[in-house]
């Protein structure tokens, strides 16, 4: 099964008995946050359940080349990654222990 954002929106109009419009404004407005979050650096943690984070990479000695459009070109000397992390609880209850 996979949650997509119009059964959740429609699950947490649900549970919540709010308007399926409040609720996608709601996880339209979250995600803008986050959005806005990660990019300037941030780092976002929901406890237990996740961490958001972008790390900062410096491959100046490992830097290589690509062939972008039919020419080489040098990577990037730094880069950023977006890392999730599952928080401990969460690993544990996917893993059926709990």
């Amino acid at each position: 099964m996979s949650l997509n954002k119009k059964k959740m929106v429609r699950e947490i109009g649900r549970r919540t008995r709010l308007s399926n419009r409040d609720v996608e404004q709601v996880i339209e407005t979250l995600v803008d946050v986050w959005t806005e979050e990660l990019v300037s650096g941030g780092r976002i943690e929901l406890e237990n359940f996740l961490v958001l984070e972008v790390n900062a990479i410096d491959r100046r000695d490992k830097t290589g080349m690509l062939l972008v459009g039919g020419k080489l070109r040098r990577t990037s000397e730094y880069t950023r990654r977006l890392m999730v992390k599952p928080s401990k609880r969460l690993k544990f209850m996917v893993r059926g222990k709990a």
